[in-house]
This record gives structure tokens, C-alpha cells and sequence, in this order.
């Protein structure tokens, strides 16, 4: 048999892939002005595929057993010693025998806290059924959401009734007689200004045509009065940003709050959902996708300063419906 050949070299393991940096693109009229931070690339996870695996044997076939020959003289092999006579059972001790019981029901608890984490990815998807609900919640209150632009600047509005007419804040359109409004689908039109209340901070809009209009559903009778921590969702047009959507919950009742400069103080929303110019005369609607509120001011400190995103203010559905009615009653 030949000398045995050395086992052959274990490969080294792959490569570890190099980090990626987060840069901000460039143009962005919204991008902040500080540079991002760049993060610091992560190798990549050493799983099981990068494992060394066992060398091979390197041994060359077996060489064949020898074969023998009795022997004419030889001493005959000795007989083997009697066997022992066979023993009792030994008896289990109750210190083992608990023993094996603490670890039998350890294996069952460990079994059921399996069973009890395999309930998770339900979890997950009740989660993700409240992502998809509120999608769908999206999509039916948009078309009825406009975007208002007026000398002075923009805002938002929406349909309410099956004439047409738009809701929003009197001040988006404090000074305008006609306005220009954006629907969800790109068309622009004409609107006229009914009225307004600005004590309640509240106007009345009547575009040219209702063709293609569909009402948004106004929260009534106790569902117009939601609960703390309850999901709403704030839609409107941020910044110019039409169709924009962001969500929360509500975080306060009967705030009181001062509408505009030198306002009257009136009762309130209070919500978390983003709200930012551009967002005033917005919905502000429950879970379901009725309106509950129109989105109306953010806190601030003082004037110098900007305003809390997460401390919005929503004129509630209620009071906002009473103020429109006399608008038009009056008009």
C-alpha cells in the first residue's frame, strides 16, 4: 500500500461585499439643507454557505485483506470464560425518574411556546390588512380632494355636496372673488367663492361645472365625533404636492385653538398626521374614508419661528357643515 496522499486545501471564503453611501440627489427643491451623513457599508452575512467544508480523505483504495493458512501445529485456540449469570433490573431512583420528568415537560413547553410563535406571521397579517384598508380609504377620498390656487397662494379643498360645491379654509381664499381649482385627474376650472365665515375659518367654493364632481362622505351623527387614537388620515396638497396623504391618529379633543390672526378661539381636532401649508381646507377623514375634519393650522411658537408637523388642527366635520349651510342659506 502506498504512503497515504495528504488531504488537499480548504478554499478560502468568499469575498466580503463592499458598503453602499446614501447621497442625496442633487435638485431636490425640497432637500435639506444639511449634507446627509454617510452610512458605512456592512460585509456581507457569513451563512452557512461559507462554511469550510470537511477535507477530502485523500486516501487511495484500500489494499486487500492477507489471507492466512492453519497451521498443522498449532496450539488450539483457548475457550472462552463462562458468562456471568444474568443480573436483576436495577430500579429507576425517584431523583431520576424526576429528573426525566422535569425534562419531558420541558419538551412540551418548549413545543408550545413554538406553537404559540407560529401565531406571528398572523399578526403580520392583520398589520398588513390595516395597510391595505387604509389604501383603499386613499383611493376612494381623492377624487373627491382638490388643489385651490388664488393670487395670494395655494390651498386645498373638497367636493361635499352633489352640486359640487367645495369646502375649504376662509383664509386660503381671503381676498378672491374666483379661484382656480386642480382636480385629482389634471383638469383645472373655475371657481367662484360663495362665501365665508372667517370666524369659523370656513368658505364655500362653486366651481363652473360639477360634471366628473363626486362628493366626499361627511361623518354624521356620532361617528362625526371620533375617539383619542383613533386612525385618521390628512389629504391634501403640502407644498403644492397634490394628492398627498399622510396618516395618524387622533390625539386630542375640544382643543382650543385660535384660527388665524386675531381669530376667535374655537374647539378643535388635534391629530398627528402631517399637516403643512398647503394642506389648509384639506379632509381630514376617519378609517372608513369619511370626513371627520378640515385640516386647518399647525402649532408655532411665535412667528419667527415654524410650526409642529405633528400638531395639527382640524375643524370638526360638525361645525364645519352648520357654518357652510349658512353660507349658503345666506347667499
Amino acid at each position: 500500500m502506498g504512503p497515504p496522499r495528504p488531504p488537499g486545501p480548504l478554499g478560502p471564503n468568499g469575498p466580503r461585499a463592499e458598503g453602499h453611501r446614501a447621497e442625496a440627489e442633487p435638485g431636490d427643491p425640497y432637500r435639506s439643507g444639511h449634507p446627509h451623513t454617510p452610512y458605512p457599508g456592512l460585509g456581507e452575512p457569513r451563512g452557512p454557505s461559507f462554511l469550510p467544508g470537511r477535507p477530502p480523505s485523500g486516501f487511495g483504495p484500500a489494499a486487500p485483506p492477507e489471507t492466512s493458512y492453519p497451521s498443522p501445529y498449532a496450539t488450539p485456540a483457548p475457550q472462552p470464560p463462562p458468562a456471568p449469570p444474568p443480573r436483576s433490573p436495577r430500579k429507576v431512583s425517584p431523583l431520576v425518574a424526576a429528573v426525566l420528568a422535569a425534562v419531558l415537560a420541558g419538551g412540551a413547553a418548549g413545543y408550545a411556546a413554538g406553537a404559540i410563535g407560529d401565531e406571528e406571521p398572523a399578526a403580520s397579517a392583520a398589520e398588513q390588512d390595516d395597510v391595505t384598508g387604509l389604501e383603499a380609504v386613499a383611493a376612494r377620498v381623492l377624487p373627491s380632494v382638490v388643489s385651490i390656487e388664488t393670487a395670494e397662494g395655494q390651498g386645498s379643498g373638497f367636493v361635499f355636496d352633489e352640486r359640487g360645491r367645495i369646502l375649504t379654509n376662509a383664509h386660503v381664499v381671503a381676498g378672491s372673488s374666483e379661484v382656480s381649482i386642480e382636480l385629482q385627474d389634471g383638469r383645472r376650472l373655475r371657481a367662484e367663492v360663495l362665501g365665508d365665515d372667517p370666524a369659523n375659518d370656513v368658505a364655500v367654493l362653486e366651481p363652473e361645472t360639477a360634471r366628473g364632481l363626486r362628493a366626499a362622505q361627511l361623518a354624521a351623527g356620532a361617528r362625526a365625533k371620533p375617539g383619542v387614537g383613533d386612525t385618521v388620515l390628512a389629504i391634501g396638497s403640502p407644498l403644492g404636492l397634490s394628492g398627498t396623504v399622510t396618516s395618524g391618529i387622533v390625539s386630542a379633543l375640544d382643543r382650543s385653538v385660535r384660527l388665524g390672526e386675531g381669530g376667535e378661539r374655537r374647539r378643535a381636532l388635534q391629530t398627528d398626521a402631517s399637516i403643512n401649508p398647503g394642506n389648509s381646507g384639506g379632509p381630514l377623514v376617519d378609517a372608513e374614508g369619511r370626513v371627520i375634519g378640515i385640516n386647518t393650522a399647525i402649532a408655532t411658537l411665535d412667528q419667527q419661528r415654524g410650526g409642529s408637523i405633528g400638531i395639527g388642527f382640524a375643524i370638526p366635520v360638525g361645525d364645519a357643515r352648520a357654518a357652510a349651510r349658512a353660507i349658503i342659506d345666506g347667499g
